[in-house]
């Protein structure tokens, strides 16, 4: 470990000599790069000082166990036991610093809710999940923009496919795919009878076209007239837009915007995201076997969370998290469990190396 913190410090030292180069400030595509790079370095520089400062400490601690003053020598004695836990924590720290980093980590987003069983009551539901994850986004500071929404009779959702774009969004929502089940009374149930309903909601990091390469020979594109809300234009023009991707048979369409081509162009950016999912669920499952944590299969059918409403309770059932304030959860409260699953999965990749 202490040999790949060296070069880390090695390579900060050249990132860092390289940003005050003239050449590279006029090169905004490197700069970008570099100064993300010193960034993601400065973490694991700034900790490893701290590291090498405590493990100074203690051993000039344990020196002074020889001196001759015994006030001298149990100053230092006790000061040891609070060292030495200091420095098991800072090397915990740079181990999972030095875990390799996920590519996607700094993309944007495509998120997918669908309402699954249970009829209106999971479309009612679908709706609140995307309220949930909207308001989060608001309190991040991101953005979210729809690109396609199915609306129910009831006044839920039947599916949703929104962009979230901002920092590191990808980072922070990548877990929160799987199956969402909410346990609550419905609106309609006149006999005050509990219900179980489900959800499925996926998050795809956005592709770029460095990501997904696609021969448009490879697809079959159709048009044809939007239906539902949307004004006049509906029923009128052929405005709603259908790609295929023949090799895999993904197919996404679009119907939001009056303009053919810009429904075209967000099914494109829809369409790229789902294939790029799609090969990171494939490099998952190669190593599934391997992996000692649920959190981060990207198994769609897995049932990662309940809902509970009379009891106010939120459970996810990957690490076994249980909170009792399912009330700002769903206001999007959800920095205490999206923390846990991340540090879940960190444990879990750094059993599989200890391993």
């Amino acid at each position: 470990m202490f040999k790949r913190l060296e070069a880390v410090v090695d390579r900060f030292r050249e990132v860092e000599g390289l940003l005050s180069d003239p050449k590279v400030v006029s090169n905004q595509e490197k700069f970008r790069g570099l100064t993300r790079e010193h960034s993601e370095l400065s973490a694991v520089v700034e900790t490893y000082g701290k590291y090498k400062r405590v493990s100074e400490d203690l051993e000039g601690n344990r020196e002074l166990l020889r001196d001759a003053d015994p006030e001298v020598k149990e100053m230092a004695r006790a000061e040891i036991p609070e060292l030495e836990a200091r420095k098991d924590a800072l090397a915990k720290e740079l181990k999972v610093l030095l875990l390799p980093s996920d590519p996607n980590d700094d993309k944007n987003i495509i998120l997918e809710i669908r309402a699954g069983t249970g009829g209106e009551e999971a479309a009612l539901f679908a709706g609140d999940l995307f309220r949930m994850y909207c308001r989060f986004a608001d309190a991040k500071g991101w953005k979210v923009e729809v690109m396609s929404l199915s609306e129910a009779d009831a006044g839920g959702v039947k599916e949703v496919i929104a962009m979230i774009s901002g920092q590191r969004v990808y980072s922070r929502l990548k877990f929160e795919s799987g199956t969402h089940r909410v346990q609550r009374v419905p609106a309609t149930e006149a006999q005050g009878r509990i219900h179980t309903s489900a959800c499925t909601v996926a998050v795809l990091p956005e592709a770029d076209d460095v990501d997904v390469s696609i021969d448009p020979q490879d697809l079959r594109i159709d048009v044809y007239r939007a239906s539902g809300a949307g004004g006049q234009h509906v029923n009128k023009t052929e405005s709603a837009v259908r790609i295929t991707h023949i090799p895999t048979g993904v197919v996404v369409a679009c119907q939001d915007e009056k303009s053919q081509h810009k429904n075209k162009a967000k099914a494109m950016k829809v369409l790229q995201s789902r294939i790029l999912d799609a090969r990171i669920a494939a490099q998952n499952a190669l190593t599934a076997a391997d992996r000692k944590s649920q959190v981060g299969s990207g198994d769609r059918s897995e049932r990662i969370r309940t809902y509970n409403f009379p009891q106010g309770r939120c459970t996810d059932h990957r690490i076994g998290l249980t909170l009792y304030r399912l009330e700002a959860i769903m206001q999007g409260d959800l920095d205490e469990i999206l923390d846990a699953l991340v540090t879940d999965f960190q444990a879990g990749e750094l059993s599989s190396q200890d391993g």
